[in-house]
């Protein structure tokens, strides 16, 4: 899955229980009865390591995504960098944190905040920026670049390890494996996969077995730069509505990926949600801007006022923070208005 290039992120974490409210209001007790916006919450806002740092048994020699063969002598200082996030918050939840040196725009969760960013724009890398951190090894994936900037890493003597980036479910434990591989930690490794296995199995088995599930819509929207998108099959996003027991209204419709948000697309979509991330949602001022996109008020959730946002660096970043990720969404979308 490719996201748009102009994911941000900023946890929005409201201690206790879903809340009734968008941003920028103050939280209050959601009602035991009605439907109305409401945050997706996680309560345990920050990684949470399998073990202290293990150490690393190395050298290792493993096959980098982009087909070369890469040996790692030294993890004694690692950048981890992608536009999603999630190579960061596995390196940190391998108990690796206190050797990350940087990090990207994308990752940001509490124990990562203090790192130099090195992806100034979002999605490119500044070569510059990561020379002066001094790396041993930088993992990444296709979605940050340019190639030019990771090749040029290579000539200096970096171990460059590149993972694959499909975004989904299945892909998570072998993310993980491929990155313990590398730095030299595959027992941690194998732990951290039957963790993050067991959480997202069991925020699965939360949700309901109606026969009429939700239909749910997830729209990219960044009003301060004029994007607007429906996720569809690919998207990330269709993984995490499948996820809690619920159809995804884009793909219902035929789309794939991202596309361009149409009214007609919309209202034929008929979702009984609106799913959006919260820093989205701010750049068009709130529930009552979003309502006012052209089609939206027109849908079932827009005449409820259905919209459920989340964390930015949470919702499609598919680490090991997975099944805390879907267990809010379901919380969320199943909670009071079920």
């Amino acid at each position: 899955m490719r996201r748009p290039a102009l994911l941000l992120g900023a946890l929005v974490l409201l201690g206790g229980t879903v809340t009734a409210c968008g941003p920028g209001d103050a939280p209050t007790a959601a009602p035991a009865t009605g439907c109305g916006p409401a945050t997706a919450v996680v309560t345990d806002t920050d990684v949470d390591p399998v073990s202290p740092d293990p150490g690393s048994v190395l050298p290792v020699t493993v096959d980098s995504a982009d087909g070369t063969r890469v040996t790692v002598a030294d993890a004694s200082r690692v950048l981890p960098v992608n536009l999603y996030g999630s190579i960061a918050e596995i390196v940190f939840s391998l108990g690796l944190g206190d050797r990350v040196v940087g990090r990207d725009t994308s990752t940001t969760f509490p124990a990562a905040a203090h790192l130099p960013v090195v992806t100034p724009t979002g999605h490119d890398l500044s070569t510059e920026a990561i020379l002066r951190l001094a790396p041993t090894v930088v993992l990444a994936d296709e979605s940050i670049g340019p190639p030019e900037a990771l090749r040029q890493l290579r000539r200096s003597g970096i171990a460059v390890v590149l993972v694959d980036d499909e975004q989904t479910l299945a892909a998570v434990p072998a993310h993980i494996r491929a990155i313990a591989a590398a730095l030299g930690v595959p027992e941690p490794g194998e732990r951290l996969v039957a963790r993050v296995d067991a959480e997202i199995t069991a925020a699965r088995r939360s949700a309901p077995t109606d026969a009429d599930p939700l239909r749910i819509a997830f729209l990219y929207v960044r009003g301060t730069a004029g994007v607007y998108l429906m996720g569809g099959r690919g998207a990330g996003s269709d993984e995490m509505i499948r996820a809690i027991g619920a159809v995804d209204a884009g793909t219902e419709i035929g789309l794939t990926r991202f596309r361009p948000l149409t009214s007609e697309g919309l209202v034929n979509a008929a979702p009984d949600v609106i799913l959006v991330m919260s820093e989205g949602l701010a750049s068009v001022k709130g529930v009552d801007g979003l309502l006012a996109l052209p089609g939206i008020g027109q849908t079932p959730a827009g005449r409820n006022r259905r919209i459920v946002d989340m964390d930015d660096g949470l919702l499609l970043t598919f680490g090991a923070r997975t099944g805390r990720a879907i267990q809010a969404l379901a919380t969320a979308v199943h909670g009071p208005c079920r």
